[in-house]
């Protein structure tokens, strides 16, 4: 099952995890006293490259009768629109530019340029994902409610098809985060009344109408006997999006080494195994400076999870940081390439379709569920209580798992 005890997962000390947290604070410091106008003048300029892109997308459109222009428009757009969703709409609605003071980039009043309305996003993502990440039967983002993607999931017979749910979700990205903000999983428990679920249902039903009366309505219409080159282009590019958003969201995820964690481990957490908890439940995928743009920096994921309201494009800069204290506690510090990454989730979501029986690993060493108990009680309950070396290699987590070697492969 999921990590019940983090430090004794992390084989670190209470004093340990306090010296970790104090580093992690010191980092947070040094960045928002840092900001300034290099930052502010990174933001406008996104702003504007979007927005360029955005109109000269359409433009191009406008002469769709020539396959060039029809090919340049879709593309330009499409990069817009990634571009909007990552790196503008997901990081300002997390107030990551609130420290300008800009009305215009304010996370109470950026509306992101997809299906789901802001004021849901900020709540199942900015709220309920970043504070109980990971954590299963609170953060609805472990299979989003319809995917079984850790053993602590107890299989059913509905669950047979994750793989096929994974490509509709993929296909279908921006719905599929739409309709998470009904939060239906609270509805099935008996959480949420079916008038709330109607009132949800109302907002994201005025967004959709924005939405699709903008691309698939008003701008077709512009375009005049091109309209249908205009349509394909608009839904072609809105396709792009929701397949490079999906795979950007899945790689930081759920590939092996992301850990879950239980409701007892949350309940009983210190801010010290709060960050803890981040940089275990997270994972990273090599970029260069075009995809990390691209992605919205969620490159670094685990970065963006320690430190969610710290601009984007100085997570670089932070990750330097993080994994150097990753080094200095011996602690892993999850990356690989992005193919790599995907796969990973991608065979997760593969073999969870089938029950436990089937699978050879078991819960507590699993590649995608992994616990404190994969090492033994007595070991444990010994590194538990052992004060922090005085002197040579500490012997922490990273130390452990190379020890007990590669969990078996299910």
């Amino acid at each position: 099952m999921a990590i019940t005890d983090i430090k004794a997962y992390a084989h670190l000390t209470t004093e340990d995890v306090e010296n970790l947290a104090a580093e992690l604070d010191a980092i947070r410091a040094d960045i928002e006293e840092s900001r300034g106008e290099r930052d502010a003048q990174y933001i406008r300029r996104t702003i504007q490259l979007q927005r360029a892109l955005a109109a000269g997308g359409r433009a191009a459109l406008f002469a769709s009768s020539s396959r060039i222009a029809r090919v340049a428009g879709t593309a330009m757009l499409a990069t817009a629109k990634i571009i909007e969703n990552m790196e503008l709409g997901h990081n300002i609605t997390h107030g990551q530019w609130d420290w300008m003071n800009d009305p215009e980039i304010h996370s109470t009043e950026w509306e992101w340029d997809t299906m789901s309305p802001t004021v849901h996003w900020k709540k199942s993502h900015n709220f309920i994902h970043h504070k109980y990440t990971n954590v299963v039967g609170l953060d609805d983002d472990i299979g989003y409610g319809i995917m079984r993607l850790t053993r602590d999931q107890r299989w059913k017979g509905w669950m047979i098809g994750n793989p096929i749910y994974n490509l509709t979700l993929g296909t279908l990205f921006e719905w599929g985060v739409a309709l998470h903000g009904v939060e239906t999983t609270k509805y099935r428990k008996g959480e949420k009344s079916m008038a709330e679920v109607r009132k949800d249902l109302k907002i994201i039903g005025r967004k959709v109408g924005k939405q699709v009366g903008k691309d698939y309505i008003v701008f077709p219409a512009l375009a005049g006997t091109n309209w249908k080159h205009t349509m394909k282009a608009n839904f072609v590019a809105n396709l792009i999006r929701n397949y490079w958003s999906y795979m950007v969201i899945f790689c930081g995820h759920f590939p092996d080494g992301a850990d879950k964690f239980t409701v007892e481990e949350f309940e009983n957490e210190t801010q010290g195994e709060w960050y803890l908890r981040q940089m275990l439940g997270s994972a990273n995928f090599h970029a260069g400076p075009v995809m990390a743009f691209m992605s919205g920096n969620l490159c670094y994921q685990i970065e963006h999870h320690l430190f969610p309201d710290l601009p984007s494009n100085r997570y670089a800069e932070i990750s330097v940081r993080v994994r150097a204290l990753c080094e200095k506690y011996d602690l892993p510090y999850t990356t690989g390439p992005l193919a790599r990454q995907y796969f990973q989730s991608f065979w997760t979501i593969l073999k969870l379709a089938l029950p436990d029986r089937l699978l050879r690993a078991d819960a507590d060493n699993a590649p995608e569920t992994r616990s404190e108990r994969r090492f033994g009680r007595a070991a444990v309950a010994n590194r538990n209580g052992e004060a922090a070396p005085s002197s040579g290699p500490r012997r922490g987590l990273l130390t452990a798992l190379r020890q007990a070697g590669n969990p078996a492969a299910a």
